[in-house]
């Protein structure tokens, strides 16, 4: 969640989001989010921060991660997990 909140204070997000509106909509996915625990840590990723997606994505038995993030992407798959942009999940069936 912290990386989320980060990540919708960005500025290139403010087209997006009113700054208004992002802990209420925080609020909104903490309340309807599957809480995961993590059994053990991955590290598979050249951007170590990134790990934790993967570590939620594979213990919450995942179908899809949907990324815009190069050092994500580039393990497409990952223990049989898709790895996609926002256009190629959009693009899907």
């Amino acid at each position: 969640m912290e990386e989320l909140r980060a990540v919708l204070w960005r500025p290139r997000f403010a087209r997006y989001i009113r700054p208004e509106s992002i802990n209420p909509y925080l609020m909104q996915i903490w309340n309807v989010a599957q809480h995961i625990d993590i059994a053990s840590p991955i590290r598979a990723c050249r951007d170590p921060k990134d790990d934790m997606f993967r570590e939620v994505a594979v213990h919450g038995q995942a179908d899809l991660i949907v990324t815009g993030d190069r050092d994500l992407l580039a393990l497409n798959p990952f223990r049989g997990i898709a790895i996609l942009t926002p256009r190629e999940y959009l693009e899907r069936e």
